[in-house]
């Protein structure tokens, strides 16, 4: 065998054991007549000794050896005269008889500690090297937990896992699809699926009533933190239920994960909040409820003053900040800077100071009175030591610049502790939304998301009012996953389709095996799809799902390691019958 046991394995109580270890060369120092080795494999470091005394050409072997080194190396374990607390092995180390060298490294580009000491780019593209490292050894880890959880207390539930096609036919809705031509059929290309939406409505109306995978999911989208190209859905739907089933069996799975992975306890249902009440308190439909600091709409209360820039917004909002009134001017002007920025998208701030003797220090003392200043303190809650900053414009735009705004406070205030989780739903979305650029309507979800039953008689008359048999699970201000109650009646999923601008022969032809499969008996069904990244990301306090993925691609959706995407051969493209002009 290679190995007896692991480097994390080994324990006091194994001293006197003759073990076999094998791994990689972490760390060596040399002290004098000895050698120190930290040998290295997933499941922790164990020290080796080598001595002069004991065998003088060991420890000169041992003395060569560079980091990152596979040895395999047999011995006796012994205790450490000096203990290491940070180790689970720091009370061990192994008096090496036998070395064997199993493979040579070259130096690493960057050192492979915790922290290391490689930028990003360089990091991805030894990814493998990258691998290694702790903290993402414990990503990877995490992932897999989180993985098993799921699929344990879905089989828990009835579900079934059940595989969907990556080869599928391309929809126009959504974002752009990775298309993949085809050898055998000239001129014609497959899609990467966005999701299995319309699969797991066929695997329904199949009679496989609780479905799910952990299925690779592609987009075509420009790139940030929390997105790549291809990426991982936790895929569910269930048959002959209503919404309040799926927020039921999914709010337990999420308990669930909380509670046995980072255990952190939630008792009650999660809160919920309808989409026009997540915008209107928080100015988006993501909101992170660790902390108030709600947003108070004052358009009304502070026009007619002689100040053009409140007096031609559309939306004028604020935010009260507990206890910021000591702020000093050279940070409200970094603020003011901060909102300006292009990804943010004010034109200005404004600030209201309420000083602990009672009196109000703002940026436009000269267009209003104390009075005034007072009165948007008493309409957003302020109290003496507060500090309200004031954004307005363009109501969407200002609503957005606002949400920003108020997370920015409480990550410099330090309210937003990853350690707490506060996860919601957010329903009642509206099912349509207006596109500029095509002057029409556009499904806000999906073509197949069922309106609401009572608002079934505007689908016509006012579409814009339309609210979505839809939910979003939220948690801590990231999207985690979102889903529907489906249309499962053929006539309201063709009106859907001809308010979306879809002809008949164009419905059929994008649409047409789904189609025909509802007029052959479709039950009541309804899904969710949870990011699986995010959700790990989540779990382990990151930043950035690329972090919790093995293999990721970089801001550009290029793999940094394999250098994709690449060029391909004349020959593979004369086969795929492909072409380039210019």
């Amino acid at each position: 065998m290679y190995r007896t046991h692991t480097c994390g394995e080994l324990r006091i109580e194994d001293a006197g054991k003759e073990v076999t270890l094998a791994g990689w060369v972490h760390r060596s120092r040399d002290l004098g007549g000895m050698t120190f080795l930290d040998l290295r494999d997933r499941y922790g470091i164990t020290q080796l000794v080598f001595d002069m005394r004991q065998d003088e050409g060991l420890c000169r072997e041992a003395r060569k050896l560079g980091r990152e080194y596979v040895v395999q190396v047999k011995g006796e374990v012994r205790e450490r005269s000096s203990k290491n607390k940070k180790l689970p092995t720091g009370d061990i180390e192994i008096e090496v008889k036998e070395l064997r060298i199993l493979g040579a490294s070259e130096v690493p580009p960057f050192t492979l500690e915790e922290e290391s000491d490689g930028g990003e780019e360089i990091r991805m593209k030894y990814r493998y090297l990258d691998l290694r490292r702790t903290p993402l050894k414990e990503n990877l880890i995490l992932r897999h937990r989180v993985a098993q959880k799921i699929r344990n207390y879905l089989d828990a539930q009835g579900f079934l896992e059940i595989e969907t096609p990556a080869l599928i036919k391309s929809t126009p809705e959504g974002a752009r699809d990775f298309v993949v031509p085809s050898r055998l059929h000239e001129r014609q290309f497959y899609a990467l699926p966005q999701s299995p939406q319309i699969f797991k409505q066929l695997l329904m109306i199949a009679g496989y009533d609780k479905y799910f995978q952990l299925v690779k999911c592609f987009r075509d989208e420009d790139l940030r933190a929390d997105r790549q190209p291809e990426f991982t859905q936790v895929d569910c739907e269930m048959s002959f239920i209503d919404q309040e089933d799926v927020l039921q069996v999914f709010e337990g799975l999420i308990k669930e994960l909380l509670a046995s992975v980072v255990n952190f306890k939630i008792d009650g249902n999660f809160p919920r909040l309808s989409w026009d009440e997540a915008m209107q308190r928080y100015g988006t439909d993501k909101p992170d409820t660790r902390f108030g600091m709600e947003l108070h709409e004052l358009t009304d209360l502070v026009k007619g003053k002689g100040f053009r820039v409140f007096d031609e917004a559309a939306w004028m909002g604020a935010i009260c900040v507990p206890g910021a009134a000591g702020y000093s001017r050279k940070q409200l002007d970094q603020l003011t800077d901060w909102v300006k920025r292009p990804q943010i998208g004010a034109g200005g701030m404004v600030y209201v100071k309420y000083n602990g003797d009672g009196t109000v220090k703002s940026s436009v003392d000269k267009f209003f009175a104390p009075e005034d200043l007072r009165s948007w303190g008493e309409a957003c809650g302020a109290s003496a030591g507060d500090l309200l900053l004031l954004l307005s414009g363009e109501k969407e735009r200002t609503l957005f610049a606002m949400s920003e705004l108020r997370l920015e406070m409480g990550e410099r205030l330090g309210l937003r502790d990853k350690r707490a989780f506060a996860p919601l739903w957010v329903t009642d979305f509206p099912l349509l939304e207006w596109d500029e650029e095509e002057n029409r309507f556009v499904a806000k979800h999906h073509p197949f998301t069922s309106p609401r039953e009572e608002d079934l008689a505007l689908l016509e008359k006012d579409p814009a009012a339309v609210r979505a048999n839809a939910y979003d699970l939220v948690i801590n201000g990231v999207e985690i996953g979102g889903g529907s109650i489906r249309i499962h009646d053929t006539d309201l999923q063709a009106r859907m389709l001809d308010l979306l601008g879809f002809s008949p022969e164009d419905a059929e032809q994008q649409f047409g095996f789904l189609l025909e499969a509802l007029r052959y008996g479709t039950p009541p069904h309804g899904g969710i799809a949870l990011g699986f990244d995010r959700l790990v990301a989540l779990l382990g306090g990151g930043d950035s799902i690329r972090d919790y993925i093995a293999f990721p691609k970089n801001n550009a959706a290029r793999d940094m390691m394999a250098d994709a995407p690449n060029y391909i051969s004349e020959k593979q493209l004369k086969e795929l019958h492909i072409s380039f002009r210019g």
